[in-house]
């Protein structure tokens, strides 16, 4: 059975259905730190960018995000830009938009044109889920439900159960990502992605956090997902690994398993 599937825009498998794909993390608070971040990122090599909005100062002004997002476009060239906006419940920065609003940003950004994935949170309301839903598949941007725990790992039927709703609400893409307590919570992480992998019609990402789940980065592919995050020039979220790093694990691991 083919577990890897493949996160695909306009019918295609992204960087030529690499797997996993590496992401990289922008997160200055002006355009100008994101375009230095951009500068030192780029020569990096990831395969994607995530523009995370909730770190930039003028989030309460749509045209300075869209003004943004299409610079960030612009400098990225063929590197497909998925936008996040992270809550506060799911580790993200605190930001001074209600919920509409961050739904009317999200719909503008959609409109835009100027990014190619979006990510919002499972957590959020069926209601609000339908609405960024709906602006995304009009505008052909491809959709992230995500879900994140940064206190603790819940049990193997919680986190299956996250991966599935992703599906069944609509998702293009699914992403769970936990905190582990110890290597066991690392391996219940592991178990889900492998299950999950084999069940869903769509790619999934994960990964177990902070400094146990940071094997998760280097070798969570080899359970199913599809896509890790890396350091280019900053975090974003903790347990991330250099760029450079990852490539080198991923070369490894990979020569060893016989480019499985």
């Amino acid at each position: 059975m083919q577990t890897n599937k493949l996160i695909e825009l306009n019918g295609q498998a992204i960087a030529g259905g690499k797997f996993p794909l590496i992401c990289t993390p922008l997160v200055g608070r002006t355009l100008e730190q994101i375009m230095t971040e951009l500068a030192v990122v780029l020569p990096k090599q990831p395969d994607v960018l995530e523009w995370r909005v909730d770190f930039f100062d003028a989030i309460g002004d749509s045209a300075a995000v869209i003004a943004a997002a299409r610079a960030i476009k612009q400098a990225a060239g063929s590197l497909p830009v998925l936008f996040t906006r992270r809550s506060t419940l799911e580790g993200g920065e605190k930001i001074a938009l209600n919920e509409d609003q961050v739904i009317a940003m999200y719909a503008a950004v959609c409109e835009s044109k100027s990014i190619d994935l979006i990510d919002y949170e499972m957590a959020n309301d069926a209601a609000n889920i339908n609405r960024v839903r709906t602006a995304a598949k009009a505008n052909g941007i491809k959709l992230v439900l995500s879900f994140h725990n940064f206190s603790y790992t819940p049990g193997l039927e919680t986190l299956s159960g996250k991966f599935l709703s992703a599906e069944q609400w609509g998702a293009d893409v699914a992403k769970v990502a936990v905190m582990p307590r110890d290597l066991d919570d690392v391996l219940t992480l592991l178990t889900a992605t492998r299950e999950a992998s084999k069940k869903l019609r769509i790619p999934l990402i994960s990964m177990s956090m902070g400094p146990y789940g940071a094997m998760t980065r280097l070798f969570g592919w080899a359970f199913g997902s599809a896509l890790t995050f890396a350091v280019g020039a900053s975090s974003s979220a903790p347990g991330q690994v250099p760029i450079e790093d990852l490539h080198t694990a991923l070369a490894i691991l990979q020569k060893s398993m016989g480019g499985k």
